[in-house]
């Protein structure tokens, strides 16, 4: 089955949100492309998470986002889907619910109103499972998966979505380093194959500055800086916009973030 999915464009321009009387997200400006990485970092409270939902559509949002110079705020939460996948921190999983069942969800966004899955939802499904490693495990309940299995899982989920740009709040929090290397490899490598558009929030300032293509660091619900890892990941940078003292190795091109006591 092919599903590399054609060329997609995003531009943001002057997103803002905001929540009661407080101003979350204010005046971020975005372009992303099919096969991009770009990761969102910044401190607790920078507005990463809600940068995600407002993209999704889960928050009201002002500004403009277009895919292909088409204006999302036009169309239904079904369909915006079919555009843009969400990956939560934390992704609310019924109970019970096997993996094939959760991953049959994500075809949930093409189906017409009360129309059962067909047989291309039912190929897709296992086609993501298989392509994911995960077809041994289609019957099990996705509880009873190990934190690293749990995460690939709502990736396929968002893959059988066949939705051209795919955003990931913390994909890897809550896993160890070996998982961690496992999902972010997992997720490098599919963007590349099937010219994926990733947007993703990342704490880990260093695993941060391995596998995107671009960063954006956040604070106080802006963005400060953005570019390649080598020019966000400063120790002045971050000084200025989290608090820290902090020491940068350069590793062969990347920046390695070690926390010092002065």
């Amino acid at each position: 089955m092919n599903t590399v999915l054609t060329s997609t464009a995003m531009r943001i321009e002057n997103l803002g949100v905001r929540i009661g009387n407080r101003q979350i997200v204010q005046d971020v400006s975005l372009e992303i492309s099919s096969g991009d990485w770009v990761c969102v970092i910044g401190p607790n409270g920078a507005g990463k998470s809600s940068l995600l939902k407002a993209i999704a559509g889960i928050l009201p949002s002002a500004g403009t986002i277009q895919v292909n110079d088409f204006d999302l705020s036009t169309l239904s939460h079904r369909d915006r889907a079919c555009w843009i996948a969400y990956v939560a921190q934390a992704p609310v999983i019924p109970p019970g619910m096997t993996v094939f069942d959760y991953v049959m969800l994500g075809r949930t966004a093409h189906l017409k109103l009360l129309a059962s899955e067909s047989d291309f939802d039912l190929e897709m499904t296992n086609y993501v499972l298989t392509e994911l490693g995960l077809s041994e495990f289609a019957t099990r309940q996705v509880a009873s998966l190990s934190g690293g299995e749990r995460q690939r899982v709502t990736i396929a989920r968002a893959l059988a979505q066949a939705s051209p740009i795919v955003l990931l709040d913390e994909p890897t929090s809550a896993l160890d380093i070996g998982f961690q290397q496992e999902v972010l490899t997992l997720i490098n490598a599919l963007r590349k194959e099937k010219k994926i558009a990733v947007i993703s929030t990342m704490h880990d300032l260093t695993t941060s500055g391995i596998y995107p293509d671009r960063l954006l660091l956040m604070a106080q619900g802006q963005v400060q800086v953005s570019g390649s890892a080598i020019e966000v990941l400063t120790e002045a940078n971050i000084s200025a916009h989290y608090g820290a003292n902090v020491r940068i190795i350069n590793d062969l091109g990347r920046p390695i973030v070690v926390p010092t006591d002065f």
